[in-house]
């Protein structure tokens, strides 16, 4: 049967969707009484199937946002036509929904996660909150009785972090309601669930029976033997890492140092037991005789714990291996492969994945994680435009100075000899990034100068800086990936050129 996105048969929600075109029909009387809100964001482009996508993107992601319930500001995140967000598809979604000018809605979706957190509940908040502001009842019965996904918490902390470094929102850092729900996860939700690095490898899945699985060890819903999901310890890893920057930043340092340590420990736990060394795969879960299973792929990929070289190129086979076996219908992972595609390296895959899911006529591309996530791999896959840290947290730790910058690293094909994204919210500005695959020009609209990181594929003494050479430096990513860049100042209202020699 057709798996929904709280794992249960199709036919458990035929008095709520019944099919997707009633979903589609009750969304849309959604957005009859309350104005749509309208997008700056553009793409322009010498590739018009790339301006296509993007505009039918655009188009349906925005047609899933409202205003004016109870809720406050929010975008569907779930099953269409539910008018509810969960926090997996929120989390995952908040890149592309950022690019497309929707902050304050992710921040209030987050939040809303954050403040029910409960002792009542075992440290989880609510899965699925919807337009009323209360526990959506498919997934909710009463504090026993509801689903949850236990890589949750985790997803959300991530989300709120890399929310802060694209918004400068300090809400994400000073907010007693996001604060408690950040240190209630790396600690009592910890020890409840047995997640522990000491633990995690005994613990016992204490899922409740059907129809809610409370606790379930994974984001995979298809499987009731699974003690636990390498997801799970992937999306713990993220957590960690993003717990001990968000310390950092509020100059925690021992408590950075300490969660940046449980980051390592989960990454080392994940690039050694669950490593086949023989047959040079990861494994994907752990079942109830506690014996591995299965191949691990793009969750690893996803979350950043493998190790380089052939771990991860074992991974990003697992990847490529599983997009072309998995149905159609698979759209919640596969929204990401192209993300993941991008960063390691195969614009070409990448690209392709884009086209595919974006196509006139494709099975559940009117999912909402589907356009949000095409959005962002186009912004911060093939346009490579990201917020990061100035320096690894690993170094952050030891000073007392936080510099978030824009890099840019454009991941064009020989089908796109150019493409520009206009409009885009960085920090309290909006710039516009025109790229070819060897060079790059940034427009800052907004009031305050931005750090911008100009990166290029391969390596290179030097780049070309507003005309004139400037020394370059060089780094190996993923899979020897050499990446050049370049670090310079852009003030408000100007714009800045680089380009590789010749």
């Amino acid at each position: 049967m057709l798996r929904t996105r709280s794992g249960d048969s199709l036919l458990r929600y035929v008095p709520v969707l019944c099919v997707t075109l009633v979903a589609l029909c009750a969304t849309a009387a959604g957005q009859d009484r309350q104005r749509t809100p309208h997008s700056n964001l553009e793409l322009n482009s010498s590739d018009t199937r790339l301006v296509e996508a993007f505009n039918w993107a655009k188009q349906q992601a925005m047609a899933y946002v409202f205003d004016g319930d109870p809720v406050g500001p929010w975008y569907e995140a779930s099953l269409p036509g539910r008018r509810a967000f969960c926090m997996r598809d929120v989390s995952h979604q908040a890149a592309g929904a950022q690019a497309l000018g929707l902050s304050r809605y992710t921040r209030n979706m987050l939040r809303r996660f954050a403040e029910n957190i409960s002792a009542s509940r075992d440290w989880c908040s609510y899965w699925e909150i919807d337009y009323r502001n209360l526990p959506a009842p498919v997934d909710y019965k009463n504090d026993q009785e509801f689903w949850y996904n236990l890589p949750a918490n985790f997803d959300v902390l991530d989300a709120c972090y890399r929310m802060y470094l694209w918004t400068g929102d300090k809400s994400y850092i000073e907010d007693p309601i996001f604060l408690n729900f950040y240190d209630r996860t790396v600690t009592d939700y910890v020890s409840r669930w047995d997640l522990s690095v000491n633990r995690i490898m005994t613990r016992k899945n204490t899922a409740s029976p059907p129809p809610f699985f409370r606790g379930d060890p994974s984001y995979e819903e298809s499987r009731r033997d699974m003690e636990l999901g390498v997801d799970l310890l992937a999306t713990q890893y993220a957590g960690y890492r993003s717990y001990a920057a968000i310390q950092t930043i509020r100059g925690n340092k021992d408590s950075a140092k300490t969660y940046l340590q449980s980051a390592t420990e989960v990454r080392s736990l994940v690039n050694s037991k669950w490593w086949n060394a023989s047959q040079g795969y990861f494994y994907s879960y752990l079942d109830n005789h506690h014996e591995f299973q299965g191949r691990g792929g793009s969750d690893l990929l996803y979350r950043n714990v493998v190790d380089d070289g052939l771990r991860a190129q074992s991974a990003l086979n697992s990847l490529i291996e599983k997009a072309h076996a998995e149905p159609a219908s698979a759209v919640e992972p596969k929204s990401h492969y192209a993300e993941i595609l991008y960063r390691y390296g195969d614009p070409e895959a990448a690209y392709a994945m884009i086209m595919d899911l974006s196509s006139t006529g494709r099975e559940r591309r009117e999912y909402p994680e589907v356009s949000y996530s095409v959005i962002g791999a186009l912004v911060n896959g093939m346009m490579g435009i990201n917020m990061k840290p100035s320096a690894p947290i690993e170094e952050g730790v030891n000073s007392s100075h936080f510099e978030v910058v824009v890099e840019t690293l454009p991941q064009l094909t020989a089908k796109t000899s150019w493409a520009e994204i206009r409009n885009l919210p960085v920090l309290d500005s909006l710039i516009t990034v025109k790229e070819e695959s060897r060079s790059a020009v940034l427009t800052n609209h907004g009031k305050s100068e931005l750090v911008w990181q100009a990166a290029f594929s391969g390596s290179f003494p030097s780049l070309i800086v507003n005309g004139k050479p400037q020394k370059a430096h060089t780094e190996i990513r993923y899979l020897d990936h050499h990446v050049t860049w370049i670090r310079l100042h852009v003030p408000a209202g100007t714009s800045a050129h680089v380009e590789v020699h010749g």
